[in-house]
This record gives C-alpha cells, structure tokens and sequence, in this order.
C-alpha cells in the first residue's frame, strides 16, 4: 500500500471512534493519560537536576548531604512510579472502550446485509481481522499517540536542560575562532535525524513482510480449523496424508516468509542497537573535557550525560519504534482492505422487489452470476396458499441460487417477489447449522434460547420428527453437529419449523440426508401439523413429486417450465 493510502486508511480506522457518540468520554480520557505522561516527564527534570546535588555530594565526600538527597530521590521515584502505573493503567481503560466499540462497529456491519456470507471469496480470515486486528491497531496507536506526546515534551523540556549544560564549543580554524551555542543539543540532533533516515531505510520492508506473516498464519490456523469441523468426512476419505500435506505447504509458507522477517528483523536490530549503544559513550566523549579542565564538577558531568540521554531518546523515538509501526502498517492494510471489501459487496444490492400480495408471485425474476451468466430470465409464477413448488433441473442449473434469491442474501438479481403481508418465512438450508450450547439452544436457533417455549413442547415436537432419544438431553451442551448424523440434524431442522409455524416454507434439499421413506414422512409431517403452509423445495428424488402439486423445471440457460404434477 501507497503511503498515500496508509495515511488514509490510518485516518479512516482512527477517526471513527473519535467522532462517535463517545468522543466526550473518550477525549477526556485521553487527556488525562496525555496531563499524566506530561506529569512524568516534569517528574524527570527534578530528577535530572537531582543528579547534579547528588553526584557533586559524593564527589566533595558532603556525608551529611547524602541521606536527605536519598530521600529526596525516594519521594520523587515514589511519586513517578504511581503516576506512571496509572498513565498505563487508564490508557489500558480507553483501550478496552475504543477496542469496544470498534468491534462492535466492524461485527454490526460483517453480519448486515449477509456480508459474512457475500464476502466469501474475497476476503481471508475476517475473524482474526475482527479479533485480533482491531486489538493491535487500537493498541499500538494508543502506545505510539502517548509516546510520541511524551517524547516530545521530553524534548522540549531537556533540550533548554542540554543547551544550558553545554555550554559553548570553541574551535579556532584559519586563524578565527568560531563558537557553537549548545552543541551538545545540535550533535543530538543531526545523530537522531541521521538514525531515523537510515532506520528507515535499512527497515521497510519490513511492512511487507509484517502483512504476509500475519496472512500466512491464519490460513496455516485455518487449515487446521477446516479438519476439525470435517473430521468425520476426513476420516471416510482417509484423507490424513493430503492434509498433513495441506498442513506442510501453509506451514512452509509460515516459516519461509519468518526466515525472511528474521533476517530484515536482524539487519535492524544491528542497527538500532549499535545506533543506542552509541548514544551511551557519545554524551561522555563530548562533555569529558570540560570535565577534565574543571569547568563542570561529577554532578554536572552526570546531569549532562542524563539530560542527553533523554533528549537522544525523544530524537530517536521513531528509530525505537520502527518495527512496531511496521507492524501497525500492516494491521492497517489488513483492516483497510477488509474495510472496503464490505463496502465493495454491500453496494452490489439485489434489484429484487419486495411487495405484499394474496399469495406467493414472482415476477420477471432474473438471476445471473457474478460473471453475468443467466441462470434464469423473466420468471413469473404464483403459487397459491397451502400449494407444494418443487424446483428441479441438473446440478449447477441455479436451483439453489433461486432459494438464494428469494431469501434475499443473492445480489446478482432483479425482478418482483411478493409475499402476504406480515406472513412467516422459514428458510432451510441443505446443511443445517447447530450452534455450541445445549441441545434447547440448537432446537429454537435462531431464536434466543430464554425465549424457548416448554420443555414438553419440546420434547413432543422431537418424539414427532423421530428423535425420541433427544427428549432428555435438553440440558446437554456439546458439539451437537459432531455428535448427530446428517439425517438426524435434518430432522432436527424440522423440528425448528413446527416450532415457528410459518406460512411459508423453503427447503433447499433440507431431506438429502435421509432415506426416501423418511423424506415423505418429514413432508407428510408438515402438511398435517402445518396444514395452511406454502411450501418451495428444491430436490433430485423423483419420489419428491408426491408431496408437491407444481414443478418448476430450470435448463441452466435462463430457460424455464412449469407443470402440474401430483
């Protein structure tokens, strides 16, 4: 990413929060944390000024002196370091309030408009940006906000320290001797200037490197993730060695692009050590000779030594920090470009009308794929209430896709859909979805599971759909997708539509799982206890054709027929 853009995307991540509805708390907060490091710093002057009467005591064997400057040090480090655990302590507080918040930001608009599931195919691994990106941006630009802030009243405050301290520097040169004010300061910073350029220069890449490591470990993560929830298909397949090969070449991925960061890491850590080791013994180099013609005593010696270190840190803040705001770049490109990849796909709208009418229509209904490919062109039908649609044609005809659109979450679509008004719609999926937690959360999904109805109901509905060995494992937390058969978890997503009751319902092969006989008894099931209902259902089996009175053949091409059957 362009600086251009990095900038930007910084901007567009920051701003959010701090023009939210919790500016003012947040604001606050912040200046609080920023009057606390102020106070700090304030604290180091005195400190630094105590170096002098110390450092002199000692050299003029002052014994009296020594205890009450000890004490004198105690109170002040007494009173910095509880200063400096409450700055971390309350920025670790607006931490966790701005991370909040941008959560739930990024949450409310992943799961808006079926996002999650429109963004599929173009962004990787939204949960570790959710999770663990929002962390690290929120985090570090806390860490680099205040830091900064810091070092630069540090600078301001030591450089008038230094400048005092060091007095002149003579040098006779052709016969005229020139003098430079404060050159103490003016070598810190041409030092610091020069570091930071060459840090820079010596550590870009390093952004790169940032971003394809991050990547690399969560498709290496997600590799794993994937066995866990397909084991039992895996086991079937004897699949372990294609896996553990899956496993080798993501973690080959992990470790070379490691290699890579090490060796970048290496060169800068060279760099930026021997750069601060530097600033150690140059302070003493240049104040050494007014020490030795006794024009500064220890004290003034070790106060100047103290006072340029502090400024050479606030010079160097940025050669300190490069590798985290490496890091931060590319936490930034990551949220940026899952940013706008939600954007991307909630532009992409379904043209699809929504209307009310007596019973189930569709009008003109076209359905392309993304690449503009017509899976169906100016479908128009109506099924009346209580009436049974089955959609058939060969795989990959748009069947599924159909159901896509009529449950809204398919974009690439135009045309009219008219329901009865206020009418319930109930959607079942060919694989159905049981969330963690006990059996009653995973039987009333999605509702929440405080506002299930009696266990009794409960336990009728399952002894209906034949899963009478459920009854009493209401209470039961686990896996439940890991513990029951694909027939089973089908005829536990029946279960869900007798709870409901809706007047409407589509099933996209929600009875591939189960035997012919049992399919007919599950839509048998449905027309006694939900008598009123319309039913839309994509299948293969000709058996289907039973238990619906109308089919709605599609070619693949766009074309399409209806007929009575039954």
């Amino acid at each position: 990413m362009e600086k251009r853009n990095l900038f930007r995307g910084f901007w567009t991540l920051f701003k959010a929060y701090w023009a939210s509805e919790e500016k003012w708390r947040a604001i606050g907060l912040l200046a609080v944390v920023i009057a606390l490091n102020l106070l700090m710093v304030w604290f180091l002057v005195q400190i630094n000024q105590w170096y002098n009467e110390f450092y002199n005591a000692l050299q003029e064997y002052k014994s009296d002196s020594f205890w009450p400057l000890v004490g004198q040090f105690t109170g002040l480090a007494f009173c910095y370091i509880i200063i400096a655990v409450y700055s971390v302590y309350l920025r670790q507080l607006l931490e966790i309030r701005w991370r909040t918040w941008m959560t739930r930001q990024y949450l409310d608009s992943w799961m808006a408009g079926q996002t999650y599931y429109r963004l599929q195919d173009s962004t990787d691994n939204p949960d570790q940006r959710i999770s663990e990106d929002i962390g690290s941006f929120v985090g570090v630009t806390l860490q680099l906000i205040i830091g900064f802030l810091r070092q630069l009243t540090t600078l301001a405050a030591f450089s008038l320290v230094l400048w005092e301290l060091s007095g002149e520097f003579r040098l006779e040169f052709g016969g005229d001797e020139f003098s430079i004010p404060g050159y103490m300061f003016w070598f810190s910073l041409i030092y610091s200037v020069a570091g930071t350029f060459l840090v820079h220069k010596v550590g870009r890449k390093l952004i790169g490197l940032q971003f394809d490591q991050q990547r690399y470990e969560a498709d290496f993560r997600f590799s794993m993730m994937r066995v866990r929830e397909n084991a039992e298909s895996i086991a079937f397949y004897r699949g372990e060695a294609s896996e553990l090969e899956g496993f080798g070449a993501r973690f080959k991925s992990v470790i070379e692009n490691f290699r890579r960061l090490m060796t970048k890491t290496k060169h800068l850590n060279f760099y930026v050590n021997g750069y601060g080791q530097t600033a150690v013994i140059v302070p003493l180099i240049l104040a050494a000779p007014k020490y030795f013609r006794n024009e500064i005593q220890l004290g003034g010696l070790m106060q100047t030594v103290s006072a340029f270190g502090r400024v050479q840190d606030a010079l160097s803040f940025f050669v300190e920090s490069y590798a985290t705001i490496a890091g931060l770049a590319a936490v930034i490109n990551r949220l940026s470009g899952f940013t706008e990849h939600m954007e991307q796909v909630q532009k992409v709208q379904s043209r699809v009308e929504k209307s009310t009418a007596p019973e189930f229509t569709v009008s003109d209904l076209n359905v392309t794929l993304p690449t503009g490919r017509e899976l169906l062109k100016k479908l128009s039908l109506s099924l009346g209430n209580s009436r049974a649609l089955l959609v058939t044609g060969a795989s990959g005809c748009g069947k599924s896709t159909l159901l896509r659109t009529l449950a809204g979450i398919w974009a690439y679509a135009s045309g009219k859909i008219s329901l009865p008004e206020n009418s319930r719609v109930m959607f079942l999926p060919q694989k159905p979805y049981l969330p963690l937690g006990t059996l009653r959360r995973a039987l009333v999904y999605p509702k929440a599971e405080a506002d299930a109805p009696p266990d009794s109901q409960l336990q009728e509905i399952l002894r209906a759909v034949d899963l009478p060995q459920l009854t009493e494992k209401l209470d039961v937390a686990d896996d439940w997708t890991r513990i029951l058969s694909g027939g089973e978890q089908q005829r536990l997503a029946f279960a869900r539509v007798l709870l409901v009751a809706p007047e409407f319902i589509f099933l996209d092969e929600a009875t591939s799982a189960l035997d012919e006989p049992r399919e007919l008894e599950m839509y048998r099931l449905l027309k006694e206890k939900l008598p009123s209902a319309t039913i839309v259902s994509v299948g293969h089996r000709s058996t289907l054709f039973e238990v619906h009175d109308t089919e709605l053949n599609l070619d693949g091409t766009g074309g399409w027929r209806v007929r009575e059957v039954g």
